[in-house]
């Protein structure tokens, strides 16, 4: 639950904390990421965080992480492969993370700089609610949407959620429909939501559907620069002014964390939106349901992507794979795109050809024949063509196509089998 704020107060709340002992962190070399954030700045001297400042990993990072919460995914940030998925496809509350699309409708449509006038329909009344996040919005009050894009995704401010749905769509319902119907362009087939901020909990989504969300978003200009600043200030009535101070404790925490969204209701639980970066390497980890602490979950599935899994690629374009039989005859096939993915480093990968039946003899050289894919335990990494070569020719000459090229080198294999481990 979070601290009520009540309207006209100028405030931001901080976060739950997680993680890691702070020897393990500093020999990491991001020596930054030992501080927890500062007091939560409530007028008049400010208030001490009552939330823990380390975060509780597992010293074996290269181990399958044992998650606590009712339902998490790790994923490459890039791609979207998961690396570890727990009720991946569960569709439950998402309490705040709701504001990912909230934010990503808002900046797609851009004008950051335009004021808006705060509608007594986003006001929320001191005892609205019970314990609500709030920035302490005031009918009339004028800031611009990118005060509120912060306001939202730093604080988690609900008045400020509910400001920039009605300025965006006109009313609250409008911009829900509008939100559903991106989710479904995104194929996010196991979401609905209800409402701009979460609060309402009658809105659900997966794990899964949350990484894709998360991709959607991180690749929009200004997403990623608001959910990494950890502290704001944008004005308040009266001349006076907001402090807002994100409440992803992972910014102070998580080597390499680089933000995106908390939330916390009764129905939906400690819910995180976790990314982090290292060594040009991204990562998201979606943590539902959590009975406490959400952060530890996250810090745990983000040290075992960044511990335990490597960059590998097991098949390139153009590689040959044999020959495969089809209906009148034997032809030389070669891989028809690239396999590449993150893998558990002590992964060893299998591959299988599968030739489509229809295919008979002749073939064009580059036609399609079928498929290659490769596995590793628990992970398909991938599939792509699987392409005719060229019968074998006395003397490629220079310059000629690839799959000429490549017929010259196959070996013998057989479709429709697992060819054998992968290094």
């Amino acid at each position: 639950m979070t601290p009520r704020l009540r309207r006209g107060r100028r405030t931001a709340l901080v976060v739950l904390l997680s993680t890691a002992s702070a020897a393990s962190l500093a020999s990491t070399g991001f020596a930054s990421a030992l501080t927890g954030p500062p007091p939560t700045p409530v007028p008049p001297r400010g208030s001490l965080s009552p939330f823990p400042s380390v975060l509780a990993t597992p010293k074996d990072e290269a181990a399958v992480p044992r998650i606590g919460a009712a339902a998490a995914v790790l994923a490459d940030l890039g791609s979207g492969r998961l690396m570890y998925a727990k009720a991946p496809d569960a569709r439950r509350p998402i309490a705040s993370l709701t504001k990912v699309m909230t934010a990503l409708l808002v900046l797609e449509a851009g004008h950051l700089d335009v004021k808006v006038t705060i509608p007594p329909e986003a006001v929320f009344l001191p005892d609205e609610y019970g314990f609500s996040s709030t920035a302490g919005l005031r009918a009339g009050e004028r800031l611009t949407v990118r005060d509120l894009l912060y306001a939202t995704m730093l604080a988690s401010a609900n008045d400020a959620a509910l400001a920039l749905a009605i300025h965006e769509a006109g009313s609250v319902d409008a911009f829900v429909e509008q939100m559903n119907e991106r989710a479904d362009e995104l194929g996010m087939r196991g979401t609905s939501f209800r409402s701009p901020n979460g609060l309402d909990d009658s809105g659900v989504s997966t794990a899964r559907d949350l990484v894709t969300l998360t991709m959607a978003a991180h690749d929009t200009p200004g997403f990623a620069r608001i959910v990494a600043t950890k502290q704001r200030t944008i004005p308040g009535p009266d001349d006076t002014s907001r402090k807002l101070q994100n409440r992803n404790v992972l910014l102070w925490l998580y080597p390499g964390a680089i933000g995106t969204k908390t939330g916390s209701t009764v129905a939906a639980g400690y819910c995180l939106d976790a990314t982090a970066e290292r060594d040009g390497r991204r990562l998201v980890a979606i943590v539902l349901g959590a009975p406490s602490d959400a952060f530890s979950d996250a810090a745990t599935l983000l040290n075992y992507g960044f511990g335990a899994f490597e960059t590998r690629t097991f098949i390139r374009l153009g590689d040959p794979l044999g020959e495969a039989e089809i209906r009148g005859g034997t032809i030389p096939v070669v891989a028809g795109g690239t396999i590449e993915g993150l893998v558990p480093t002590d992964a060893r990968g299998h591959r299988r050809v599968t030739v489509d039946p229809r295919v008979a003899f002749p073939t064009a050289p580059g036609q399609t024949v079928g498929s290659v894919r490769v596995k590793t335990p628990g992970l398909t990494v991938g599939t792509v063509p699987l392409l005719a070569a060229a019968l074998p020719t006395p003397t490629p000459v220079d310059g000629s196509p690839w799959w000429v090229r490549a017929s010259a080198t196959v070996g013998r294999a057989v479709a429709q089998a697992v060819t054998g481990l992968m290094p």
